[in-house]
């Protein structure tokens, strides 16, 4: 890189906030409309295409990546009235697809991304049939803004029958008996709340379908309508009840409604069930039987599955069904209908973020049996036939995944008690042989934690590691197929992804055990992590990269600036990176639970604690980093890799040519879901760089 960095004015700005002098020598950057952002970001855009596209083995991880992506996907299908919903995708497709498949065996394709948009840059964002099967709710979004529209179209023509409803971002939808009507959720207008705060205010809808928006029935109850809350809504598969939960922000804290419904009525004012103060997370439901199921960390911080009659729901009343084992976390649960005979619970766990099934008697919930899985993977599904397809009663559907295995189905058969494969990835490819792992090691605390690791069968170490996690919100990373670890591992590499506490891997305490005042826990399990795989002799400080995105960019933006010494390559991705003014962008205020605020003294301490862009330090020769970032992101706003970039560009003593800070940044495209083919650019570019500043090659 011949090119010295562009030019970063540094501002003599600094604040004093609640008695700590905090710098910020680059806020011009926060805006992207000023003149000196965009002309430093399109200097920027030229410096890092130059060094990206003079990387060795771009091509070939290109050809690699797009065959490793080709074997697509398959989900989990949903049953209604006979119908079977479920998405493939299949190779040189760009997004999955939704097919439905008729009683008689036909199937044919109901919504196809790339058909309504060729571009590619609308996604699906969700969808649900309604109880017949006849109706589907569906939601769009374009350029990677996640703002949802929400279409109805009838299954049997393919057509929508009515207008779309806008302002649908994360809503969710239940469907009431008939497919006439709907719950759902949608934000307020931007004229009913200040400039700004549109994306923090929900309201819950009844909705006729084929009538007017402005007709529909507000859903209201004492508490309801919190600022930042986000809702689910379920129905009763008898239309008998309606249940909603609501967490602020991303708080793991649940408040629970319940409403008893009659035919042609309005709905009456939700009845409280938990607040906000009960501090516990609840996931409830009216099933079949007519009983009120809570799947709850009320006591039990791996969870427990709980039970009442609805119209007593108080939790004086609750019955313990299935209590919680302190050694799984109880992620999901189905009601498995035998042909003759009783019905069972099929319950979904996480052991160390490892899958297990297995089946609980409905009435007293004692173990009945153990669903046999095909290995150390996890589930990407898990579904059960509704009432109204009696021919598949009795069967269970899995959709699976594992370090090297493509998303996939299997089903579960009671009369067998065996467990098959129903439906493979439909993409032919020819998967790397590697080793699996999975290990512990000791953090700085003593506490033990745990890592999947993939490696070359035979080849001797040390060798370039790339090492990821998490760390954040109580979100698990359990082992999945990932094109890029295994193009990273059959070019020679290791690959380690961690359990890191602040994740959900080991239940609510270990989520609990990494977030707030602990937030420095996920970083010395990290750094712990990267040291083990060094003296395993699997990797060496100048072979060692790491990478992260979102929370998880937070992560590896906090590990280089804590431990530069440790890493010699970064990819920082989509990340939150400045948590003084975290708050201040975007959805960054929803997080407050989790991290803390800037607002509160002691919180503030906290966050200037690990806050990476307020630790750069001059003088310090800090890994080859670069920053991806993308301009549609409404979740993250990329001004923080602009200003991390510019901060450390500035202070770095590291080589351009061999340490070089660079961020790459594209358009249309935010924070989730992208087609295939941008994927596979956007891993290219992190590959190579990684593979280039470890000494790992790739052609």
């Amino acid at each position: 890189m011949d090119a010295p960095y562009p030019a970063a004015e540094r501002l003599d700005l600094i604040e004093d906030l609640h008695g700590h002098l905090v710098a910020d020598p680059y806020r011009w950057l926060e805006d992207p409309d000023d003149p000196r952002t965009r002309a430093w970001a399109a200097a920027q855009d030229v410096l890092t295409r130059e060094h990206l596209d003079r990387l060795p083995g771009r091509q070939e991880l290109t050809t690699r990546l797009t065959e490793l992506l080709s074997a697509g996907s398959v989900s989990a299908p949903l049953w209604r009235a006979g119908r079977r919903f479920a998405t493939r995708r299949a190779p040189g497709q760009e997004h999955a697809v939704l097919h439905v498949r008729e009683p008689d065996g036909d199937e044919r394709v109901l919504l196809d991304p790339v058909e309504i948009d060729p571009t590619g840059r609308t996604t699906l964002d969700g969808w649900v049939p309604d109880l017949e099967g006849r109706l589907l709710a569906y939601q769009l979004s374009s350029g990677g803004d996640e703002h949802s529209v929400l279409h109805v179209l009838d299954v049997a023509t393919g057509e929508d029958v009515e207008a779309p409803i806008d302002r649908c971002r994360y809503s969710d939808v239940a469907w009431l008996p008939g497919g006439e009507e709907l719950v759902f959720v949608r934000m307020v207008a931007e004229d009913e709340v200040p400039a700004g705060e549109q994306a923090f205010h929900r309201r819950i809808w009844r909705h006729r379908v084929g009538t007017p928006a402005t007709a529909d029935e507000l859903v209201d109850g004492p508490g309801l309508y919190e600022e930042h809350t986000y809702y689910g809504v379920h129905v009763s598969r008898d239309g008998g009840w309606l249940v909603v939960t609501g967490n602020v922000g991303t708080a793991r804290r649940d408040s629970v409604w319940i409403a008893e419904l009659s035919d042609g009525e309005k709905i009456p004012p939700l009845t409280p069930l938990l607040t906000q103060a009960d501090d516990v997370q609840c996931h409830a439901w009216v099933d079949r039987d007519g009983l009120l199921y809570l799947h709850t960390t009320d006591g039990a911080p791996r969870w427990r599955l709980a039970v009442t009659d609805p119209r007593t729901p108080g939790r004086e009343h609750w019955r313990d069904l299935v209590p919680e084992d302190p050694g799984s976390v109880l992620q999901a649960v189905r009601r498995l209908e035998r042909p003759d005979g009783a019905p069972l619970l099929a319950l979904a766990r996480a052991r160390h973020a490892v899958a297990e099934v297995a089946l609980h008697d409905a009435a007293d919930g004692t173990l009945h049996a153990t669903v046999p899985l095909p290995g150390t993977g996890s589930l990407t599904g898990f579904s059960v036939a509704d009432r109204d397809t009696p021919d598949e009663a009795g069967r269970l559907w899995l959709g699976w995944t594992d370090l090297v295995t493509p998303p996939e189905v299997h089903r579960y058969d009671l009369a067998t008690e065996l467990t098959v494969r129903e439906e493979a990835a439909p993409g032919a490819i020819d998967v790397p042989a590697v080793r699996t792992e999975h290990r512990e090691f000791t953090s700085a605390d003593g506490t033990t934690v745990r890592m999947f690791v993939i490696s070359p069968p035979d080849a001797p170490g040390p060798r370039p590691a790339l090492v990821t996690g998490y760390g954040g919100f109580g979100i698990s990373r359990e082992p999945a197929y990932t094109a890029s670890a295994l193009a990273w591992v059959e070019a020679g590499g290791t690959f380690a992804l961690v359990s890191l506490r602040g994740g959900g891997e080991e239940g609510e305490e270990w989520h609990l055990a990494g977030n707030r005042a602990d937030k420095q826990n996920v970083f010395d399990d990290l750094h712990a992590a990267a040291t083990a795989l060094i003296d395993a002799g699997d990797t060496a400080v100048d072979r060692l990269a790491i990478m992260g995105g979102s929370n998880g960019g937070l992560l590896v933006g906090a590990a280089l600036t804590q431990r530069p010494e440790l890493y010699r390559a970064v990819v920082c991705s989509a990340p939150l990176l400045d948590m003084v003014r975290y708050e201040e962008f975007s959805l960054g205020r929803t997080w407050n639970d989790e991290y803390g605020t800037a607002a509160d003294p002691e919180e503030l301490g906290w966050l200037l604690g690990y806050s990476p862009y307020h630790h750069v330090a001059d003088d310090v020769a800090y890994p080859a980093v670069l920053f991806t970032v993308f301009d549609s992101d409404t979740r993250v706003d990329p001004l923080h890799a602009r200003k991390m970039c510019a901060a450390l560009q500035h202070a770095t003593t590291g080589d351009p040519q061999t340490r070089p800070i660079l961020i790459r940044r594209e358009t249309d495209v935010g924070h989730g879901a992208r087609a295939v083919s941008r994927s596979v650019a956007l891993a290219v570019d992190q590959l190579s760089f990684l593979a280039a500043h470890t000494g790992l090659e790739l052609s």
